[in-house]
């Protein structure tokens, strides 16, 4: 099977790729080089490079809600909150868990912070932070001793947060609230065997009949194991307050928009009647614009097009 398209920019390895949650065919991809490319995937060309950010490895990258910034963690051990298309730094909090183990962040629909780190004991930990106030977390609390780097995932819908990590059992729910403590434990699913890896259903592919919240796919060494997770229900009516307008498969800009400067949340549906994916439609790729960028050449080695982004601009 031959690719579509093939993007080229990185000088190492590639481990994270991300699509923006609301433009059309903007990716995201950051590498060992410590560089973070933001791509328009539909003419192959990566049109911001932010490669002056990160002094190290590049430990996650998530992009906020509507697309309008990043959350990135480094090995420098520091979180950085990125408006992307400039490279400015909008917040900056150094070891924000006091242990030398990866942390990982997400931003919240509300623009807070969830972080997952290690203490100086080498005790996991989950932290909430405010951009506004990074002096000290909103909340903090220390989970287990083991090792696995622990891998949030969060739902806007419901506010709740998953924690689990490589060679784990088990999978930690979370809620975040407006009010204090702001962070509350949920509960905790446990099996016998420990997982290798594991992806998240989209909401929409859940089934609402049998009031579905989540669906995690786990990794074991040669199956994967679907994960429900229910909240028990009497009725038989669909559950407003468990279900309500989440994000569809369309999205609310082009490529050409969002890099343009403009932004948008989501486009969002009802899944009160169940979810019917679209025809299928058909991926374009701009070869007019393809075929002569892979003979041309930049005399300072860079790409054509690219805008730079990083240290020049930041506060």
């Amino acid at each position: 099977m031959e690719p579509l398209v093939t993007l080229e920019g990185h000088s190492k390895r590639v481990g994270i790729v991300a699509w923006h949650p609301t433009a059309q065919n903007v990716l995201l991809s950051a590498g060992c080089d410590n560089a973070v490319l933001l791509w328009d995937v539909g003419s192959g060309r990566a049109l911001v490079e932010l490669r002056d950010l990160h002094p190290d490895t590049i430990h996650s990258v998530a992009w906020s809600h509507d697309g309008a910034r990043l959350c990135t963690s480094c090995r420098d051990r520091r979180v950085r909150v990125i408006e992307p298309r400039s490279g400015r730094v909008l917040a900056e909090k150094a070891s924000p868990h006091e242990g030398s183990r990866p942390v990982r962040a997400v931003l919240l629909a509300d623009g807070k912070i969830l972080t997952t780190g290690f203490s100086r004991m080498s005790e996991r930990q989950v932290a909430l932070w405010d951009p506004a106030h990074l002096e000290e977390p909103m909340n903090l609390q220390e989970l287990d001793t083991s090792s696995g780097v622990l891998l949030p995932h969060y739902d806007p819908d419901t506010s709740m947060i998953y924690l689990c990590g490589k060679g784990d059992s088990s999978i930690r729910y979370f809620e975040v609230t407006p009010e204090a403590p702001y962070l509350h434990f949920l509960s905790l699913f446990s099996s016998k065997e420990s997982q290798r890896g594991g992806g998240w259903m989209p909401k929409r592919g859940l089934d609402v009949s049998k009031c579905e919240i989540a669906r995690f796919y786990k990794l074991h060494e040669r199956r994967c194991e679907p994960i429900a997770m229910t909240v028990p229900r009497k009725s038989d009516l669909f559950q407003e307050d468990l279900y309500p307008d989440t994000v569809g498969p369309d999205p609310a800009l082009t490529a050409e928009e969002w890099f343009g400067g403009k932004d948008a949340g989501p486009l969002l549906i009802s899944l009160k009647d169940g979810y019917i994916p679209p025809k299928s439609r058909e991926f374009k790729v701009n070869k007019s614009v393809l075929e002569p960028r892979r003979s041309q050449t930049c005399s300072d080695g860079g790409s054509p097009g690219v805008r730079q982004g990083g240290a020049a601009g930041r506060e």
